[in-house]
């Protein structure tokens, strides 16, 4: 019975010894992806450009879809960038309360949810595909956001809350946000 149950042991170790020795064959297979060449660029200085990509059965369907994921890109890019916006004229005022942390996070969502006034259409490609044994549209588009109206929004939003525009009125990277919503 000893003999038995060591034996077992011994041959489990060893399984499990030349399992983990294998080679590991997970590997991508298939053909490689081919976006356009101007996908994933920031080419202007002047615009926040987001992209999106869909796959559908008619064209005009490809392209609406391809140009919502975009604006949802664009929510969560001009989201990231306000944040940090905010951060940083929160730790320039030495701003620690709650209540102001609260609210600049109110401003965040305001501004995320915001319309972006301007906001244009850049570079479209759509691409005719053989998908599920059928004829397919793949439509990559690029969406300009001009960086104006993100300023301008942010800018608005603090403006609209007291306690915020109370702390941050004397932040520096305040006074430059309001400079450059008010050039333009």
């Amino acid at each position: 019975m000893k003999t038995t149950k060591v034996f077992i042991v011994m041959m489990s170790l060893l399984l499990l010894a030349l399992m983990s020795c294998g080679k590991n064959k997970a590997s991508a297979e298939g053909e490689l992806v081919n976006f356009p060449s101007w996908w994933n660029t920031q080419p202007e200085e002047a615009y926040v450009c987001t992209y999106g990509m869909a796959t559908k059965v008619s064209q005009t369907a490809s392209m609406d879809a391809a140009k919502a994921n975009a604006m949802l890109e664009a929510a969560q890019y001009v989201e990231t960038e306000v944040k940090g916006m905010i951060k940083n004229y929160e730790e320039e005022a030495g701003v620690f309360d709650p209540q102001v942390l609260a609210l600049s996070q109110k401003v965040v969502k305001a501004v995320t949810a915001a319309k972006f006034s301007g906001m244009i259409p850049g570079r479209t490609e759509t691409r005719k595909v053989t998908e599920y044994g059928g004829q397919r549209f793949t439509t990559y588009i690029q969406m300009k956001i001009p960086k104006t109206e993100v300023r301008k929004n942010l800018y608005n939003n603090i403006v609209n809350e007291e306690a915020l525009y109370n702390q941050f009125k004397a932040s520096q990277a305040f006074e430059e946000l309001e400079y450059s919503t008010q050039k333009n």
